[in-house]
């Protein structure tokens, strides 16, 4: 492991100790007993349903990609990229952020493509993915009519005018890219060049990947079948959220999807802070939005955060493993040899030593 790794994870430690303390402080009077009487009686039916749904998510994404892989790729098979989209999640959940370019690099090894080519794909799906799910919470913030009798809705709504202009503000960005991306590039190149670690270039070559990302979008109706694709594996994931929720038969869990939608944004901002195959941010602010929004008891919603965090996480590790396995891959290698073959391209455009 490296020292920056290395110190990743400790700034990581760092900031989980402290939210673990805060925590820790409003659950004076935990009832541990009552914690895993909670776990113990779900409903296994509403867990397989929650699995199943988490997985069929998975191969939304497998269609999603090869929507955006139809320009250089037309008779690309979906089925043949539910395996590395399987493995490539199973390396982010184990391996974290070290994990993330495992699936675009498997799939530019199965489709013959570059690796620069699938990580501008990745790129544009994660503003498909940001996109999505924010236009879905906005909805449910400004129109249904169960978030309006929560505590914290005026905070809701102005979370909802935020995401409103972060969308706007991506649209736009993705614009200017499609439009300008090479003088923008060219620009950030030599505004950061005097930085350490290459960063202008680095900055660079990401503002090129997601240009060249946005021309796999290869007409409107590619541009409507990927945002469809996008809402409905998000709805998906939500009804994953849903049959966990009512797994545990209490009253104060029967939540709606447009309610569920803030859980899941949650969960979403935590898992920012959390440690490879552990965790900790997810399940925290998940916890905590279960506690002061929803008013769960400590008990049930540690207990539901916990399980929330296992099934739309770390469900899919045993699969991948197999699969894994089976083509005798190892993911840390795997790992490795993605970041050294993204490394690769930005040393070549590094200038001349004087």
């Amino acid at each position: 492991m490296s020292r920056k790794q290395l110190a990743i994870y400790g700034i990581v430690l760092v900031i989980l100790g402290i939210l673990v303390y805060l925590q820790f402080r409003t659950w004076r009077n935990f009832d541990w007993t009552t914690f895993w009487s909670q776990t113990d009686h779900v409903s296994w039916p509403q867990i397989l349903l929650a699995i199943a749904l988490i997985y069929f998510a998975y191969i939304m994404r497998a269609i999603r990609w090869k929507i955006f892989l139809q320009p250089v790729r037309r008779n690309a098979s979906a089925i043949r990229l539910i395996q590395p989209t399987v493995i490539g999640f199973t390396g982010l959940a184990l391996l974290g952020r070290a994990g993330e370019l495992i699936r675009p690099y498997l799939i530019a090894r199965r489709e013959s493509l570059s690796l620069s080519s699938q990580i501008a794909v990745w790129t544009v799906e994660r503003i498909f993915d940001i996109g999505a799910f924010a236009i879905m919470l906005v909805l449910a913030i400004f129109f249904a009519p169960s978030l309006r009798q929560l505590q914290y809705y005026r905070e809701f709504r102005k979370g909802g005018f935020f995401l409103l202009a972060l969308v706007a503000g991506l649209s736009l960005f993705a614009w200017i890219v499609h439009h300008h991306g090479e003088r923008v590039a060219a620009w950030m190149e030599h505004r950061f060049a005097h930085l350490a670690g290459n960063l202008g270039q680095k900055i660079a070559l990401r503002i090129r990947e997601f240009g060249s990302g946005l021309h796999t979008i290869s007409d409107f109706n590619s541009f409507l079948q990927l945002s469809a694709v996008s809402l409905g594996m998000w709805y998906i994931i939500a009804l994953a959220y849903r049959a966990i929720l009512h797994s545990y038969g209490t009253g104060v869990l029967n939540l709606r999807v447009s309610q569920l939608l803030l859980l899941m944004g949650s969960s979403m901002l935590g898992s920012m802070v959390q440690l490879p195959g552990v965790g900790g941010g997810s399940q925290l602010a998940t916890i905590a939005t279960l506690q002061r929004v929803f008013h769960a008891p400590h008990e049930l919603a540690a207990s539901c955060g916990i399980l929330l965090w296992l099934i739309t996480f770390v469900s899919v590790v045993p699969l991948g493993l197999l699969l894994a396995h089976r083509e005798r891959l190892s993911l840390r290698q795997l790992s490795e040899q993605s970041a050294q073959e993204e490394e690769s391209a930005i040393l070549p455009s590094a200038p001349p030593a004087t």
